[in-house]
């Protein structure tokens, strides 16, 4: 059994889902770098540090996480952490196509079907297959968590209000591939609430895919009601999704979810989040439907 806690990121070689597992691994985690391509997944874990590991894993192909599943298990028998951060925007953006050219050629009414389906393939369905097969060792955690990342983008209360400055992006691809992502956390959420386990999303800001740099074009949201719609911050990435998983109490071999005192764990979080993160309270913005 490994000492330290686990935690598993997919998409990890580069951007956000880099700069978590950079986080994480400052937090006491033993870190598994989820990658499509094994070799950019160790040239990510390198440069991520000696406790992180590289681990091949297509969230759209089952033999993938069945095969990574395992590997946890027989490896490192234990996962305390899931962040769900893999993701595509599109298939078929245009080299120098702008964001407002390419919603336009993705309204309902013209919208691919195949462009439709690969993207949900990834940020629906491969969250939930991932999330299946992770969860037998999840269940056997003293305080597990898993972190969907989201966007804000996603959320049908803000893209209601004519007010907000990306409604007229909204559209049945990304957007709403990240709602259907919302709505899945909330059910997920739903069904664990009594094993302890914590399941939030989380919308990390605006960044460069590949680096986990902040976009300089990329137009602000209103902050009211958000304790996470700034810009990525070089050298400062994506802090809400720690603060969801930063408590995980020392684990006893033979403890888990189940037996451990849930109370004491709910003071601690109180104590040190400022207020309880329950598996229904999740991100502002981001969690509705």
């Amino acid at each position: 059994m490994h000492n330290n806690p686990v935690a598993l990121v997919t998409g990890a070689n580069q951007g956000i889902g880099l700069q978590i597992a950079k986080d994480l691994v400052t937090h006491g985690f033993t870190v598994l770098v989820g990658s499509r391509n094994l070799e950019r997944g160790e040239a990510a874990a390198k440069e991520v540090g000696p406790d992180a590991r590289a681990i091949q894993l297509d969230v759209t192909d089952e033999n993938s996480i069945v095969a990574a599943a395992k590997r946890i298990r027989s490896e490192l028998g234990r996962l305390d952490v899931l962040v769900n951060n893999a993701a595509i925007a599109d298939t078929r953006r245009l080299p120098g196509m702008s964001v407002e050219e390419y919603s336009k050629s993705t309204r309902p009414s013209v919208v691919s079907l195949d462009e439709l389906r690969a993207v949900f393939e990834t940020n629906v369905f491969g969250v939930v297959a991932v999330t299946q097969a992770m969860l037998p060792l999840l269940r056997e955690a003293p305080a597990a968590r898993i972190v969907n990342v989201s966007s804000g983008v996603g959320s049908l209360t803000r893209n209601s209000d004519p007010a907000y400055p990306w409604r007229s992006i909204f559209g049945p691809v990304y957007p709403a591939s990240k709602t259907a992502l919302n709505a899945m956390t909330l059910a997920m959420a739903i069904e664990l609430e009594s094993t302890g386990i914590k399941v939030n999303a989380a919308c990390c800001g605006h960044a460069d895919g590949r680096g986990g740099r902040p976009r300089a074009s990329a137009p602000r949201a209103p902050r009211s009601g958000w304790s996470d719609g700034h810009l990525l911050q070089p050298g400062r990435p994506a802090p809400v999704v720690i603060s969801f998983i930063r408590v995980i109490p020392p684990y006893t071999p033979g403890d888990s979810g189940a037996t451990k005192d849930r109370k004491n764990l709910t003071q601690r979080r109180k104590g040190e989040n400022g207020g309880q993160i329950n598996s229904k309270k999740m991100t502002k913005g981001t969690n509705d439907t």
